[in-house]
C-alpha cells in the first residue's frame, strides 16, 4: 500500500513538473513581455527619412497602428524625392516602445534575427530608473522591410534621426550582437547626443564574411549565414525556420534528435503560421534564436553573407572615434569540439576592440550570447556602470 502511494505521489509530481516545463516552453516569452507592459512599456512608429547615401535624416512620429502602418500590415519603406546628386531618400517605419520617464534616455538596439521584445526580461528593472526607447531594426518586427535599408550604415543614421526626434536630447546606447555595432556607430557619428555606450557582445572583427571564414571558423557562419543563404537559392521549403530546422549546424549536434525537431517545427509552422515559434517539448533555450522570425526578413541575413552590411564602414575606424564611456560586455570566448569559433568574437578581437576604444572596460561574463535574456541582473548592472561614468 506504501509503496502504491509513493509510486502516485511521484506520478503526479511528475506530471506537475511537466506541466511546468510545456508551460515555460509555450509561455515564458509572453510572461517576460506581460511584465514589460505592467512597468509602463508602449508600443509606438516613428517615421523617419533616410537619405541612402548618407548624408542626411530626418523624421517625424505616430502611435503604432496609425498611417505608418495602415491596415495592421508590416511596414515598408516608401520612396521620396530628394534635392541633390543621385542619393535615394526613403521614409522608413522604426517600431519601438517607450517606457515611462524614470531617468536618463537610454536607446536599446537587438540583435539579427531578433526584435524590441528581445528585451523584455530586462525592461522592468531598467524602467525603474531609465527612460527606455527600444527599437526594432529595419528588416526586423515591425520596422521597415527594405533591402535598401539593411546596412550598417542606413540603420545608423535612421536611428540617429529618430533619437533626435523621439528621444531629443543626450541618450545612452546599448545594442547587441550586430546591434552593438550599430551602438557603436551612433555613439561614434552622434557624439554630442550619446553620452555613454554598452557594447553587448558585439562581433568586431569577426563580422565580414572573411573574417566569420577564417580559421578556425565561426558559428555564426556555420549555423546561421550559410544556412540562411542556402534558404534563399531553393524553393522547395518556404519557411526559414522551418529550413533552418532542417539543416542547422547546432540542431546537428544533437544527433539523432534533429529530424525530431525539424518535424516539430514544421508542425508548428503549419499550425501557427503567424505566431512566434514554441514547442512544447524542445527546451526553449534551444530553439530561441527562430522565436522571432515570423518577423524577420532573411534577407537582413544575407547582407552578412555578402559583405554589404558594412560597406562604408571600417570597424576600427568606428571604434577609434568613440569618446564617450564605455562598456564592453563580452560572453566568455568558448571552442567546439570541433575548433568552432562559439562566441561573437575570439579573445584577440576583444583585445582590439578594448584597445581602439578611448575610454573602455571590458567585462567579460559567463554567459551564452543573449547576456540580457540569460543574465538580465547583470547586464542592468553593466549599463548602470556606463551611467555612473557619465558626468
Amino acid at each position: 500500500m506504501i509503496a502504491a502511494i509513493v509510486v502516485g505521489i511521484l506520478a503526479v509530481c511528475g506530471a506537475i513538473a511537466l506541466a511546468v516545463y510545456m508551460d515555460g516552453n509555450r509561455h515564458g516569452e509572453e510572461r517576460d513581455l506581460a511584465r514589460a507592459y505592467a512597468a509602463g512599456f508602449v508600443e509606438k512608429q516613428a517615421t523617419v527619412e533616410v537619405v541612402l547615401d548618407g548624408e542626411s535624416a530626418s523624421g517625424s512620429g505616430a502611435e503604432a497602428g496609425e498611417e505608418a502602418t495602415p491596415d495592421g500590415v508590416t511596414a515598408s519603406s516608401e520612396a521620396l524625392p530628394v534635392a541633390e546628386g543621385n542619393a535615394r531618400s526613403v521614409a522608413a517605419v522604426v517600431n519601438y516602445a517607450e517606457g515611462p520617464d524614470n531617468g536618463p534616455a537610454l536607446v536599446l538596439v537587438h540583435g539579427q534575427g531578433m526584435q524590441w521584445e528581445d528585451y523584455a526580461r530586462a525592461l522592468p528593472d531598467l524602467a525603474a530608473r531609465y527612460h527606455v526607447f527600444a527599437v526594432d531594426c529595419f528588416g526586423h518586427g515591425e520596422s521597415s522591410h527594405d533591402e535598401a535599408l539593411y546596412s550598417c550604415q542606413a540603420i545608423g543614421e535612421a536611428l540617429k534621426a529618430f533619437a533626435a526626434q523621439e528621444v531629443g536630447g543626450p541618450y545612452l546606447v546599448s545594442g547587441h550582437s550586430s546591434g552593438g555595432i550599430i551602438a557603436a556607430w551612433l555613439a561614434a557619428n552622434d557624439a554630442e547626443n550619446v553620452t555613454g555606450c554598452m557594447l553587448e557582445d558585439p562581433p568586431f572583427f569577426r563580422v565580414t564574411p572573411a573574417e566569420m571564414q577564417q580559421e578556425p571558423g565561426c558559428f555564426v557562419w556555420k549555423d546561421g549565414f550559410e544556412v540562411s543563404h542556402a534558404f534563399l537559392q531553393q524553393d522547395d521549403v518556404a519557411d526559414l525556420a522551418v529550413y533552418y530546422a532542417q539543416h542547422s549546424y547546432l540542431f546537428g549536434l544533437f544527433g539523432g534528435l534533429q529530424p525530431k525537431v525539424a518535424e516539430w517545427t514544421a508542425q508548428e509552422r503549419a499550425a501557427n503560421p503567424d505566431a512566434h515559434l514554441t514547442l512544447a517539448w524542445v527546451p526553449h533555450d534551444w530553439v530561441r534564436g527562430l522565436y522571432f522570425y515570423d518577423d524577420f526578413d532573411v534577407r537582413f541575413g544575407e547582407t552578412f553573407y555578402d559583405g554589404t552590411w558594412f560597406d562604408g564602414v571600417d570597424q576600427a575606424d568606428l571604434l577609434s572615434r568613440i569618446a564617450c564611456p564605455v562598456v564592453y560586455l563580452k560572453a566568455k570566448t568558448n571552442y567546439g569540439e570541433d575548433g568552432l569559433l562559439y562566441a561573437a568574437n575570439s579573445d584577440e578581437d576583444a583585445a582590439r576592440v578594448q584597445d581602439l576604444v578611448a575610454n573602455c572596460e571590458t567585462v567579460v561574463i559567463e554567459s551564452g550570447h543573449d547576456v540580457h535574456y540569460e543574465h538580465a541582473d547583470a547586464f542592468a548592472g553593466a549599463l548602470d556602470q556606463v551611467a555612473a561614468q557619465v558626468g
